[in-house]
């Protein structure tokens, strides 16, 4: 699980981990996330770093640090990172792609062709 890409700052890569949980629903509304020394151990990194991907999830208003506690996420927090990631994906990551497809001469058929059958467009 440690497999960090040199693109973007490990913390940008947990924070991403932390929020693809919530939306998932590995863990949710009202739930504990795991600790900065679990996650630190787990993915062999140093714990500010990982402190640093909680911050940014605090930044963003889906997760709250409850003193003594640990970091739990907030009440509507999957809905609100739904809305978020959409646009960030729509807005940053869609254009990109978009211009692939068309470099590529792809179409419609051919990119439905290779979805995967449960991840397939819903009617």
């Amino acid at each position: 699980m440690d497999d960090f890409h040199t693109s973007q700052p490990i913390f940008v890569q947990i924070r991403q981990r932390l929020i693809e949980m919530i939306l998932r629903g590995a863990v949710g509304e009202g739930d504990a996330l795991p600790s900065v020394r679990q996650i630190a151990g787990e993915l062999s990194v140093n714990p500010l770093t990982v402190t640093k991907a909680f911050e940014a999830l605090v930044d963003i208003g889906i997760v709250e640090k409850r003193r003594g506690l640990g970091m739990f996420v907030k009440t509507g927090a999957r809905g609100e990172l739904l809305a978020h990631e959409r646009e960030k994906f729509l807005t940053e990551d869609w254009p990109r792609i978009a211009a692939q497809i068309a470099a590529l001469e792809l179409d419609a058929t051919t990119l439905l062709a290779k979805v995967p059958a449960k991840q397939g467009p819903k009617p």
